[in-house]
């Protein structure tokens, strides 16, 4: 019971103590505010949705105009909704109505104040940053023009370091206008949060979790202290083999990394470099799954039809022909695209769902679209429910379902799928060592790194990192968290934090690092569920029904309870864990421990 009706029927107690006719009214408002939101998202957000496709998808004056547009009119009508939404803070409802306004208050990420000029240039800032982005391009002379795609395919490949500097500098110079806009954007952010009753922009980013913002970051703490030591480890070895590649006056055996030779643009992943840091087993089968795309002469569309055959195996509905006929997988050769990889449930009632995505045959993309496609069934699986209950449990839960099956993604599942023989697949198991290291260059050191971006972003928006130290604070953070270092000296002339899509497009963060942290504890409680006995590394859950139940039934749940709960239906815990991340690599610490016993750890 609310607790003043409480006090005042008590005041009463001589009357019969029933509701008021004010709050009969109120309840009554309340239900009819929430049919109309749901109306309203069914009516409109299609059209926004198709509005934004086209903005990401055709990089133009006018498309930017309309979507600028479109955004504007959004925001404010959302922002009129969430300042309705706290109307009702006060009054007794069900849990189901309390959830619904607790997300029309929590919904946004940079809220502008109830003002039209400022959300009209707010959405001009966001739109202006994305497209700055999308269309970047740098050109060392004339003819000689680089964009994203043009230098990561130089980062990714090259062993020249010279080259790889080259590549790494020119990207960053992209970013450098952004800088100002992005502070601009920061400034309205804040004061529409603060509008909003949230202390500023972090405190409403971290107000999501089903628990109080301190005692998650705590959380989240908490758990990289338990993944570092391997994180820590592996690290080591990597600077290790970097400098007897390169030589210790180009990559020291004591301090950071440089992070333009670690095989990826933001020294997210190091998958790239696994020929320079581990020497497999010449008696085992190294399995080279882009080879085998090329060998089998496999187009795009085929890609993504081995992605979708995954999630069918084990117990989901195939994809609508809508999907097929409107997604993008080919980077179109006489426009400028958004090529970032995404997934977008553009009409949930008719089940319009898509990926957008510049498709290269290669591993890298094999298991991207595998994540996409994560997404993808995920909006499948709870499209039915009302719309503001249309998302993941937590904004980890998407991601950490699209990375999911990159974790089944074995041996055997190649041999499953007729990529590798039976005795292939046997031989590559001979060097676990190997697998585990592929694996590991992407999936643990993207911890630290997915940790450190929202932290960054965080002492801007708390006004701890202020425009005199955008650039330096990034890279302390990133030495802190990464031990990594630029490969030149930053000035505060540059804006690198805006050389990452999710700065400029305003994605938050945490999201994929919650997701990595569940993704590993998904996957061994589902291995559990199927009683899988043998290394947790070999598990595919590839064409089990009983682990898809489990992954189709909590998917199911959307939003519409705490994430807590959602989690323990497939991992029997209400706590996140790095357990289940140093269970999986067991066999590649103990390698590591063994390789680094006479080595100089850390960069302190």
């Amino acid at each position: 019971m609310n607790r003043f009706f409480y006090i005042a029927c008590m005041l009463l107690i001589v009357t019969a103590c029933e509701p008021s006719s004010e709050q009969t009214n109120d309840s009554e408002d309340l239900e009819n505010f929430l049919e109309q939101v749901e109306k309203e998202n069914n009516e409109e957000g299609p059209v926004i949705y198709s509005a934004s496709w086209i903005s990401s998808n055709f990089i133009t004056y006018d498309s930017q105009k309309v979507i600028a547009d479109y955004a504007t009119r959004y925001t404010l009508k959302s922002l009129e909704r969430a300042r309705k939404a706290s109307e009702f803070d006060n009054i007794e409802t069900s849990s189901k109505n309390r959830r619904m306004l607790d997300i029309l208050k929590g919904s946004f990420v940079m809220p502008p104040p109830l003002d039209k000029e400022l959300a009209s240039e707010l959405s001009q800032i966001s739109t202006s940053l994305e497209a700055m982005y999308g269309s970047g391009e740098y050109c060392f002379e004339e003819n000689d023009c680089y964009d994203l795609e043009a230098f990561e395919s130089i980062i990714d490949n090259s062993r020249d370091p010279n080259e790889l500097i080259k590549a790494w500098q020119g990207w960053h110079e992209i970013s450098k206008p952004m800088r100002p806009m992005y502070m601009r954007m920061v400034e309205i952010g804040n004061q529409g949060s603060i509008d909003l009753g949230y202390n500023g922009l972090s405190d409403l980013w971290f107000s999501k979790y089903d628990m109080p913002a301190q005692d998650f970051l705590n959380d989240t703490d908490r758990v990289w202290e338990e993944v570092k030591p391997l994180y820590d480890a592996l690290h080591c070895h990597v600077r290790w083999k970097l400098s007897e590649h390169y030589g210790e006056e180009i990559v020291s055996k004591e301090k950071p990394l440089p992070v333009h030779l670690l095989g990826n643009m933001w020294g997210q992943s190091w998958s790239n470099i696994y020929d320079l840091v581990y020497e497999e087993n010449p008696e085992a089968m190294s399995v080279n799954v882009t080879r085998i795309i090329e060998e089998k002469a496999l187009d795009e569309i085929e890609m993504v039809e081995y992605a979708e055959d995954f999630f069918i195996s084990i117990g989901f509905e195939p994809l609508p022909e809508t999907f097929w006929e409107r997604s993008l997988f080919v980077k179109p050769r006489d426009r400028s695209v958004v090529c970032h990889a995404s997934a977008w449930n553009l009409d949930p009632a008719n089940n319009d769902l898509r990926i957008k995505m510049c498709i290269e045959r290669n591993e890298e993309d094999f298991i991207t679209i595998h994540h996409e496609l994560g997404h993808i069934f995920y909006y499948q699986a709870y499209n039915h429910l009302p719309t503001l209950f249309q998302g993941g449990a937590n904004d980890g839960f998407h991601e950490a379902f699209g990375d999911l099956l990159s974790l089944s993604v074995t041996p055997d599942y190649l041999k499953n799928i007729d990529f590798i023989s039976a005795k292939d697949a046997e031989e590559a198991k001979k060097d676990p060592i190997g697998l585990l290291m592929k694996q590991a260059l992407e999936g643990v050191v993207v911890i630290p790194w997915a940790l450190m971006l929202d932290k960054w972003r965080s002492g801007v928006f708390d006004g701890n990192i202020d425009e005199t130290n955008l650039n330096a604070s990034w890279w302390a953070m990133r030495e802190q968290y990464q031990g990594i270092t630029s490969p030149s000296y930053r000035s505060e002339e540059f804006f690198d934090p805006g050389a990452k899509y999710h700065i400029p497009g305003n994605t938050p963060y945490t999201r994929y690092y919650l997701a990595r942290i569940m993704q590993y504890q998904f996957h061994e409680s589902l291995c559990n569920h199927i009683n899988y006995d043998g290394y947790l590394h070999e598990c595919s859950i590839y064409g089990s029904k009983a682990a898809g139940d489990k992954i189709i039934s909590t998917m199911a749940m959307g939003e519409s309870m705490p994430w807590q709960d959602a989690f323990e239906n497939i991992t029997d815990s209400r706590e996140l864990s790095g357990k289940s991340i140093m269970n999986y690599y067991a066999p590649l610490m103990e390698w590591l421990e063994e390789q680094n016993k006479d080595r100089t750890c850390g960069w302190d």
